[in-house]
């Protein structure tokens, strides 16, 4: 389809960037599978491309661009080469607008440089066991010492993306009990030294998709965090949370489609390589039928995942808009996956064939920046229903 959403800066990123991955990615990408993670000097390797500036103000060492769609075509060419770049979409994707909204001149001062530079790679930890997206419920503590200097953090986290390397994670608690009239109130956010004595990083969980991504259980025990450490205002956490969700979930939004592209794109090199019968798998009626709706659906994903980014770098993109983006592409993807990897035949089961990894990559997509029944939710409420 032809598309206006890029420009000459973006494809000239995006050839750089595709010259990167198959260099530096594709031929170490089997090992990082098999150990469950990338090499953290690889995130050297990124910050040397300036993937982690691009976002950040001159002033702390970035390149100022307040834009998000370096990192759409970033989400196009890791799934393209059927790779990712471990934790570090997080550092960047959801990290980052925190800090940068939030972050006091002293903060941005102390970690910027070290964000920019891979020296400090930071993840985030919201969801607590038992917890699941009811981030309300959360358990996790943070008391105030009597002299206010420091804060004192207990409880546990789950499914940390990135945990596992990072250097300083953004942790929700509760500073405050909640109000009778509001369950929200009383979070805090604090950026956590992994450092600091009484943290402590769990398992590295094994997970069925995303190996190469590091997810770990996180747990503080009597934790020290200065006060100076708090992100923004003490007791207003949850309403930091909820201003952030429309771009992680565009983000999970234009992933899903990039994956959707990447599945039609295997899926075809395959069946035109593949004989049965004496013949091309696709030169079938069948074949061709399957790819060609596979190909619309991914055009149809691909226009509402543009739609939602021109929004969102135009400052417009609503809660219930990206939650509408996120639905429609992680469903659409979730289908077309399922269908290019049953036209690889039993080969489309096997590790070795990126559509397998594919497959068990983007099933997280319906689950995770918040499930397809919470969507739903938001839509409706917008509907007034």
């Amino acid at each position: 389809m032809r598309r206006t959403v890029f420009n000459e800066d973006h494809e000239s990123f995006r050839k750089t960037l595709r010259a990167f991955i198959e260099a530096e990615v594709v031929p170490h990408y089997q090992e990082w599978f098999d150990d469950g993670l990338v090499p953290r000097d690889f995130y050297y390797k990124l910050a040397e491309l300036g993937l982690f500036g691009i976002e950040v103000p001159e002033e702390y060492g970035g390149a100022g661009i307040d834009s998000f769609k370096y990192a759409a075509v970033q989400y196009e060419e890791t799934a393209r080469a059927g790779v990712n770049f471990g934790g570090s979409g997080v550092h960047v994707a959801l990290c980052l607008p925190y800090l940068l909204k939030l972050g006091t001149p002293e903060q941005l001062e102390r970690w910027m440089p070290g964000f920019v530079s891979g020296e400090t790679m930071f993840a985030i930890a919201m969801t607590e066991p038992g917890t699941g997206s009811d981030l309300a419920g959360m358990r996790t503590t943070a008391r105030r010492s009597d002299d206010g200097s420091h804060y004192v953090l207990n409880g546990a986290k789950t499914f940390i993306t990135g945990g596992y390397h990072a250097d300083r994670v953004i942790v929700c608690a509760r500073t405050s009990p909640p109000l009778e009239n509001d369950r929200r109130f009383g979070i805090s956010l604090f950026v956590v030294d992994t450092k600091a004595s009484g943290y402590a990083v769990g398992r590295k969980l094994d997970k069925i998709g995303l190996r190469t991504s590091d997810t770990a259980e996180l747990s503080f025990s009597d934790v020290v965090v200065p006060a100076e450490d708090l992100l923004g205002e003490e007791n207003q956490g949850f309403s930091y949370l909820g201003q952030n969700l429309p771009q992680e979930r565009l983000g999970i939004a234009y992933g899903a489609y990039a994956q959707a592209a990447a599945a039609v794109r295997f899926a075809q090199e395959y069946t035109e390589q593949r004989t049965v019968f004496g013949k091309e798998v696709a030169s079938f009626q069948n074949t061709k039928f399957e790819l060609a709706a596979c190909q619309a659906k991914v055009d149809a994903a691909q226009a509402v995942a543009d739609r939602a980014l021109e929004a969102l770098d135009a400052g417009e993109l609503t809660a219930p808009e990206a939650a509408s983006a996120k639905l429609f592409c992680t469903e659409i993807a979730s289908e077309v996956i399922d269908r290019c990897l049953q036209l690889h035949g039993g080969y489309g089961y096997m590790n070795e064939y990126p559509i397998a990894r594919l497959y068990a990559d983007s099933r997280v997509n319906r689950i995770y920046g918040g499930t397809s029944e919470v969507m739903k939710t938001i839509i409706a409420k917008a509907m007034g229903l």
